[in-house]
């Protein structure tokens, strides 16, 4: 079903870093999302008032609030469609992020809502009639409900949408929602306990804390956070494929919204090699990091002197002394300065964030080490951060 619905309404499905595609996407989901929700929400609430059942009548508005979640949807791809303008060079893709973190404020409302009124009957009991159809409804609900989420779910997974992950998130939380609405009904059978107001605080709290782990990510994304260790590591095979890029490092990619992020690093090169053939070769690069992962990418270049033993022997000297601290330490741009009484070692150390020592104490252990092997040698050590 899924599949044939993406046939039908999306043209280029495979094209997923295209604003048009992902676009189509949205109004497939939001589409999808406005008719199933305004038909449950008009079955639960005739049910809810038919049962007096809170909990019913509670799932029914929160089945009105997804419909307007499936507008804001839509929307919110639209204006991410966009193209670049004078104001926004980049792009509008992060609208997306804001879609995803108004759809969650929205759910968490609505876990606040349900919480007031299922304390409310709680303190209040009132008498829940169950009604045959009023269970074959709600199971027809859950039904719909569980099919949704897949289907968001799928959508979301293929072009990596935080927005289509939040609503399966939604309607996952739907299901048990509605799941625990039956169970009220069923229990009212049985018990005049208020049960039907002790599973619409359950419920609340879960949805509550589900709307809070979907703006987190979104904020998370919309702070920024590091793409995925699975990109790096297709960057680092495309840039060292040509066994003439002898490293890289200093890689950052910026995101500005799915399908739009530009990235830069440094490559090492020898310096004995033909400037302008290395050049070329950069320039390849690029265009195959472009074409490949659709990253803008900005490549620089830094000679290193193979030639030199005195540089090869002290570079090897500071990699074991740095790979005996912890081998997660790493170095480069390494170069030396010779005066006529002692001789500067100069290199960049990438240290991890949250890393157990300061940049203080990794020198002074490191100069501690390199005093044990000679007196001649002092460090100038510039410290960076791991951005991938």
């Amino acid at each position: 079903m899924t599949r044939l619905l993406i046939k039908k309404f999306v043209k280029n499905p495979e094209d997923i870093d295209s604003s048009e595609t992902r676009a189509s996407y949205g109004a497939l989901s939001s589409g999808v999302g406005i008719i199933c929700n305004v038909f449950l929400f008009m079955l639960k609430y005739i049910m809810g008032l038919l049962t007096n059942s809170i909990s019913i009548i509670s799932d029914a508005f929160n089945n009105l609030s997804d419909s307007a979640s499936c507008i804001i949807t839509l929307l919110g791809y639209k204006m991410a469609a966009k193209p670049a303008d004078k104001a926004h060079p980049f792009g509008h893709g992060r609208m997306e992020y804001l879609t995803s973190l108004i759809i969650s404020a929205i759910i968490v409302l609505m876990g606040f809502e349900l919480f007031k009124s299922s304390a409310v009957k709680l303190i209040h009991p009132e008498e829940v009639k169950f009604s045959i159809a009023a269970a074959i409804s709600l199971l027809v609900s859950i039904a719909i409900k569980l099919w949704m989420s897949f289907f968001n779910g799928f959508l979301g997974r293929k072009i990596k949408s935080v927005v289509m992950i939040a609503t399966s998130q939604d309607s996952r939380n739907d299901v048990i929602t509605t799941t625990a609405a039956l169970i009220a009904l069923i229990a009212s059978i049985f018990t005049d306990f208020p049960v039907d107001a002790v599973m619409g605080i359950f419920v609340s709290v879960f949805i509550l804390k589900s709307g809070y782990e979907i703006i987190k990510d979104t904020v998370d994304e919309l702070i920024g956070k590091p793409v995925s260790h699975e990109l790096t590591e297709k960057i680092r095979s495309i840039v060292t494929e040509d066994e003439r890029i002898m490293g890289i490092h200093d890689l950052i990619i910026h995101s500005y919204g799915p399908g739009n992020m530009i990235g830069s690093c440094h490559v090492e090169v020898n310096a004995a090699d033909n400037f302008v053939a290395i050049h070329e070769l950069v320039d390849k690069i690029e265009r195959s990091i472009s074409q490949q992962l659709g990253v803008m990418m900005t490549i620089h270049m830094d000679p290193v002197d193979t030639d030199d033993v005195r540089v090869a022997e002290c570079k090897s000297m500071i990699n074991d002394i740095i790979s005996g601290i912890d081998s997660c330490l790493h170095i480069h741009d390494f170069r030396i300065v010779s005066g006529e009484m002692h001789t500067n070692l100069i290199f960049d150390l990438v240290v991890p964030f949250d890393y157990r020592y300061t940049y203080e104490e990794i020198k002074n252990m490191i100069d501690a080490k390199l005093f044990e092997k000679s007196h001649q040698y002092f460090t100038v050590i510039t410290f960076d951060a791991d951005y991938s």
